[in-house]
């Protein structure tokens, strides 16, 4: 399955959605990898895991591994959270500035690895 493929298959509110995630990912994040991985779309950079984001029902969730949760906490806590994911409710725009500023976090963590 590609990411178009898994973004295809949610209804259309939902699928708008995923598709802002993804264009805030590709845009943030040069030269990561897109791919699937636990049944999601995942991003690597450097040959590491970045962030994974995934549709439900009722929510996005965003995966942007301990460190991104933990280093946005504050600015997560309105939030529901499940294990390493926040969870960004359907019913509401999704909060491109904060997705974007974990974005670029998870980047910077990355390339730090790298060095």
């Amino acid at each position: 399955m590609t990411v178009e493929e898994y973004i295809g298959s949610f209804p259309e509110g939902v699928r708008e959605l995923l598709k802002q995630m993804r264009a805030a990912i590709l845009a943030n994040a040069p030269g990561a990898e897109e791919g699937i991985a636990y049944q999601m779309p995942a991003y690597r950079l450097n040959g590491k895991p970045l962030v994974y984001f995934a549709g439900f029902k009722n929510h996005i969730g965003f995966y942007a591994t301990p460190t991104g949760h933990a280093k946005f906490a504050e600015e997560l806590s309105g939030y529901r959270k499940g294990k390493g994911s926040v969870q960004f409710p359907i019913d509401k725009p999704l909060p491109m500035d904060l997705i974007v500023r974990i974005i670029k976090f998870r980047v910077e963590e990355n390339q730090s690895l790298v060095l």
